[in-house]
């Protein structure tokens, strides 16, 4: 009982720290490439047919107060704009309600093939964003009675409220067959997120990715299995952050294993994550699951992961299209 209460007052702290101290850090995935445009914008219609996505992240369910962050998006590729458009909703709830953000954005990715087997894709995404605080739902030092637990009120002055605003972030994508790489660069203008008097700016995030897709059994209906390693970067503010592993797909099962944390300058481990998915023509569902190997240690119950996504059957394109190919897990 009082470990529960030692690790419900820390979350807090760690809510009311990033909430007033401009520490911010935006939510992740771990099944990042099954989130494309959260990665990277410039993902919007890379898909050859309309695409629906939706993703849900439980992190350190057995502590109370978890991090739960769930997304959904649609985007395709439009002739007659020559690229994608996209639209995402991304909602982030911590301990238990008490700091909820919610963002809707909308992207357009220009497409430039260069050469016959090099495509670029050059991307802009417009957010509005809504950030809240639940004072109500704080619990402080003077609230407990030593015997009977929290009974009284606090003596703080109530804060929090709302803030909204605009954001803007953009990205770029190559690729060929087998290899896709690009870069995005997220909150261009740091907008203002504080929730009490004075300013709290969300440090931009810088994101740099690369894999590549390598077949290694064919038959005569064409590719069968393939292996597929990939590295990202990520940078926001002071945090650091790499994430590399890989996926071997057999027919209609993809599985990967991934390490998140950083190898040089601060050296820091975070998860050993294990990633099991199944796809079908028009239909992919991807289940992962982060095993914490940081100093919160595995009592925290890891982070649970499920994505779906759903392609839209369409006509074949009068002109000639790349998807990009990359692995939705």
């Amino acid at each position: 009982m009082k470990t529960d209460r030692k690790i419900g007052l820390g979350l807090m702290f760690i809510v009311l720290f990033f909430a007033f101290q401009g520490k911010a850090q935006d939510p992740e995935f771990t099944q990042f490439y099954a989130n494309p445009m959260y990665l990277n914008p410039a993902f919007a219609g890379s898909s050859k047919c309309p695409r629906l996505v939706m993703n849900y992240r439980n992190q350190w369910p057995n502590l109370s107060g978890a991090f739960i962050t769930s997304a959904v998006s649609y985007d395709q590729h439009v002739d007659a704009a020559r690229g994608g458009l996209g639209i995402m909703v991304v909602n982030d709830r911590a301990a238990q309600s008490t700091l909820t953000s919610n963002t809707i954005s909308g992207i357009y990715s220009y497409t430039q093939p260069v050469g016959k087997k090099f495509t670029m894709k050059a991307a802009m995404q417009v957010t509005y964003f809504q950030k809240s605080l639940d004072w109500s739902k704080l619990t402080f030092g003077d609230m407990i009675d030593p015997r009977k637990g929290f009974i009284y009120e606090t003596a703080d002055i109530p804060r929090g409220g709302k803030a909204t605003g605009i954001d803007f972030s953009t990205g770029i994508v190559g690729y060929t067959e087998k290899l896709y790489f690009g870069a995005a660069v997220h909150h261009l203008t740091e907008p203002n997120e504080s929730l009490v008097v004075g300013t709290s700016r969300l440090p931009m995030k810088y994101t740099g990715h690369i894999g590549a897709r390598i077949p290694f059994k064919r038959s005569f209906k064409g590719e069968t299995s393939w292996l597929s390693p990939n590295i990202m970067y990520r940078r926001q503010g002071e945090f650091q952050q790499l994430n590399f592993g890989t996926y071997v797909n057999k027919g209609p099962i993809t599985a990967g294993v991934w390490f998140r944390g950083l190898m040089f300058g601060n050296t820091y481990r975070d998860s050993f994550i294990c990633t099991l998915g199944l796809q079908t023509e028009h239909l992919r569902i991807g289940y992962s699951y982060d095993i914490t190997i940081s100093e919160l240690t595995p009592s925290t119950g890891g982070s649970h992961e499920l994505s779906l996504v759903i392609n839209f059957p369409c006509a074949k394109r009068k002109v000639r299209f790349r998807s990009v190919a990359c692995p939705s897990f």
